[in-house]
């Protein structure tokens, strides 16, 4: 650990001296396109080396659990769409025979009759959506394992995928560490006994859950992974709860300001009765007094029922004689409301009724129909989130990846976590490149929509150490980004003899090397021996992915926008055709490096150009194109085949 700590300063040492130089020193502003983009490429990665660094600053490597407490209850939820039944019943076979006593459950979202009777068979519970999640949101598995919440009494859940076979002493082995009553989550590695030798898909992640997930327990900040965890109920229900007051307490915050905005436009009005003037003066004051009451966490029921009845009082018995206000101010109404009626689109659905009135406090009505729009805004207010098919949703809803979101906010209301490294369950990886690519596009997706729309930066509740710990995760994914950056960049010098710092003379390597040196001496110290190799080849490979889920996670976060996601597939594809497609980008990216060599070496032996700064760049494509190669592995690859017999004898050992 002290050895780490030495490496892990001088790494973030060496590398702010060496950023530092490049921003002073060592831009070639006559080549600005690129020589800035390059600059905060490695700024980026700088950021990135010391969240790491911090990360590992408390690794923690855990003693053995006490044993569990005695007489607690547990539920195994198995969560399920439409992932083959024999793999299901397999997966709910070894969950029936975990040794703690305890309830197991399929919680089948495709409703399949033919799982509903393999659950019998097997002798464990079936569930599955009701009626009231008919034309509503689903939300996808947090809404599969929300719903099983409302219909399970266990105090402790262990949360599997369909393909992840519990062991039977994986409850013996964690339900210890909720002895200490602040303690609501406990994650175990995900690890798969069907990848082949050398891990051609990338599919086992080491570094991640091991180091990784030790140095962020160290910080309190071990986060859920969506499969093979411990969840304490109670943590859950207060989470779901807490959200369902907040989400009000928004919804009619809202409200009560947009209904400001309305009487305030029509009290500006000129020719108002002195009547209907008293009557707007009353409801404004209503309004403002129902929003301190509620800043002040006053009873959300108590405030609008009285902001209604004192509205209801002041508008009481008022006739308006300005028929044609009326008559444009309605007609206005039905055409925000898509032609309905003013009561339909109040009163039928508290969405549009939230929209139309934000639409209307942007626009002025005639005094009278200001009065009967905050009304009607008010009677809409949706308590029970009539939108939703419970009001209470433990599992966070605003990501298609639930898991991190919803340890976040369990850390926010100062609950602990706990990451148990031992291997507990046996899961099936991808069997083959578009399958796994699937795979990382929806975490990269789920983890950028968190940050777009809870930053953890910006999350109050949360120590300083456990928000950078969630936006390191978050901010590795922008690593695309600075790719395309370092993929240019010894294109732009070997084609055009552009350089983005002011000379390749020995100040540059004598900034640059003890950085690059160190840097990865750190990943070396940290990694203890793990095989990390795969993983940083995949992180620059998988560059177009990356990128591709950034601008889908912001395009439908702040752009509403429909988001580009598919479930991963759990059986394999037909890998007869190579999916010589996936990668096209990438591919081409190779063509260019490869040809900015052959332009490079002609510039070196024709036009006599720098040696020095070609060698070095030749050097730079060189990697990129060992980490690029490992795509083409994945490409030829046929699949799991004696991979898939392992796996097979696993899961029958099981």
């Amino acid at each position: 650990m002290l050895l780490l700590r030495i490496v892990a300063l001088a790494t973030v040492i060496l590398g702010v001296n060496y950023v530092a130089w490049r921003w002073l020193e060592s831009i070639n502003w006559d080549a600005w396109w690129i020589a800035v983009p390059l600059v905060i490429a490695e700024t980026y990665s700088l950021i990135d080396v010391a969240l790491f660094a911090l990360t590992m600053w408390r690794a923690r490597e855990r003693p053995a659990p006490p044993p569990p407490l005695d007489g607690v209850t547990a539920d195994v939820f198995i969560a399920t769409y439409n992932e083959p039944v024999d793999l299901v019943a397999t997966t709910a076979r070894a969950a029936r025979d975990i040794r703690y006593p305890h309830q197991t459950y399929i919680l089948d979202d495709g409703d399949r009759p033919e799982m509903r009777a393999a659950a019998a068979e097997i002798g464990v519970g079936y569930i599955t959506r009701g009626r009231e999640w008919k034309n509503r949101p689903r939300h996808a598995k947090a809404g599969n394992v929300n719903n099983a919440l409302m219909q399970t009494t266990g105090e402790f859940l262990l949360i599997l995928d369909a393909d992840m076979i519990p062991r039977p002493e994986i409850l013996d082995n964690t339900l210890g560490y909720f002895r200490d009553e602040e303690v609501a989550l406990v994650q175990t590695p995900q690890v798969f006994s069907n990848v082949a030798t050398g891990d051609p898909l990338g599919s086992q992640a080491p570094l991640f859950y091991g180091p990784i997930q030790e140095g962020k327990d160290g910080w309190n900040a071990a986060f859920f992974c969506g499969s093979n965890a411990v969840l304490r109920r109670e943590a859950l229900m207060q989470l779901g709860i807490v959200g369902y007051v907040r989400e009000t307490d928004r919804a009619v915050a809202a409200t009560l300001r947009d209904a400001t905005r309305i009487v305030r436009r029509a009290r500006r009005r000129g020719g108002v009765s002195p009547a209907t003037a008293a009557a707007l003066d009353e409801t404004a004051a209503a309004l403002i007094e129902a929003r301190r009451q509620l800043g002040n966490g006053e009873p959300l029921g108590e405030v609008t029922y009285t902001v209604q009845r004192r509205v209801r009082a002041a508008s009481a018995g008022l006739v308006s004689d300005d028929l044609e206000n009326i008559r444009a101010d309605i007609e206005e109404i039905e055409r925000l409301a898509g032609g309905e009626s003013p009561s339909a689109s109040f009163g039928l659905d508290a969405g549009d009724g939230d929209e139309l009135i934000a639409a209307l406090s942007t626009r002025e009505l005639s005094p009278l129909n200001a009065l009967e729009a905050v009304q009607l805004a008010l009677q809409a207010v949706d308590v029970d989130r009539g939108d939703e098919a419970q009001a209470v949703m433990p599992l966070a809803t605003i990501s298609v990846t639930e898991d991190m979101a919803t340890s976040m906010r369990l850390h926010a209301l100062g609950w602990k976590s706990v990451f148990h490294k031992e291997l507990l369950a046996d899961g099936l990886a991808p069997e083959d490149l578009g399958t796994a690519l699937t795979q990382r596009l929806r975490w990269a997706q789920g983890t950028m929509q968190v940050f777009l729309r809870e930053n953890p930066l910006f999350s109050t509740g949360m120590r300083l150490t456990q928000r950078l710990m969630y936006f390191s995760t978050m901010w590795s994914y922008l690593v695309g980004f600075a790719t395309i950056v370092y993929l240019a960049a010894p294109v732009v010098f070997l084609v055009f003899g552009v350089l983005p710092v002011t000379s390749w003379a020995p100040d540059f390597f004598w900034h640059f090397l003890p950085f690059f040196i160190v840097n990865q001496i750190l990943f070396l110290v940290a990694a203890r021996g793990l095989p990390t190799w795969r993983g940083q080849q995949y992180s620059l490979a998988l560059f177009p992915v990356w990128i591709r889920a950034c601008v889908t996670a912001f395009n439908n976060v702040v752009l509403k926008l429909p988001l580009d996601f598919a479930v991963t597939p759990k059986t394999k594809q037909d890998v007869r055709k190579r999916p010589w497609g996936k990668i096209t980008w990438q591919l081409i990216v190779a063509a260019v490096l490869f040809v900015s060599v052959i332009i490079g070496l002609v510039r070196v032996l024709i036009l006599g150009d720098e040696v020095i700064g070609t060698v070095v760049n030749i050097v730079w494509v060189a990697y990129d194109f060992v980490c690029l190669s490992v795509l083409i592995g994945a490409v030829r690859f046929n699949g799991f085949q004696g991979a898939s017999d392992t796996a097979d004898d696993e899961r029958q050992r099981v």
